[in-house]
């Protein structure tokens, strides 16, 4: 990606509005876009969600059990772009191993793993 000397963050901010929100649907929408092209991670835990999704769908389950089955999976995928988001600011910082950097990196990663076994404990518990 290619910085551009000549704006700023400042300069991207809008002052509200309907302006607002089609900018922020934008930005989410070329996030989700990055995160698809550029990390495997994101793309397996989406197929996963849209193998898990249709699936909580047809099981007979409670209503609560089946957002629980729902929104673990989706939970999951939000960390994981929280956890890209990390590594990709360290990246941008500096390459350099660093004990911070990888102390960042590294509690990113347990996050997706709390969220990934939130994920398998949920449908256990329900499903068994």
């Amino acid at each position: 990606m290619s910085e551009t000397p000549d704006l700023d963050a400042l300069s991207l901010k809008s002052k509200g509005g309907a302006t607002r929100i089609l900018n922020a649907t934008g930005y989410s929408l070329a996030g989700l876009r990055a995160a698809y092209q550029g990390e495997a991670a994101f793309r397996q835990l989406l197929w996963l969600n849209l193998t898990l999704l249709p699936i909580a769908c047809l099981l007979d389950v409670t209503r609560i059990e089946r957002a629980l089955l729902m929104l673990t999976p989706l939970l999951a995928l939000a960390v994981e772009l929280l956890n890209s988001a990390i590594e990709a600011v360290v990246d941008r910082i500096s390459l350099s191993l660093h004990p911070l950097s990888k102390q960042a990196k590294d509690m990113g990663s347990a996050a997706q793993l709390l969220a990934l076994l939130m994920v398998g404990l949920t449908w256990a518990l329900i499903l068994l």
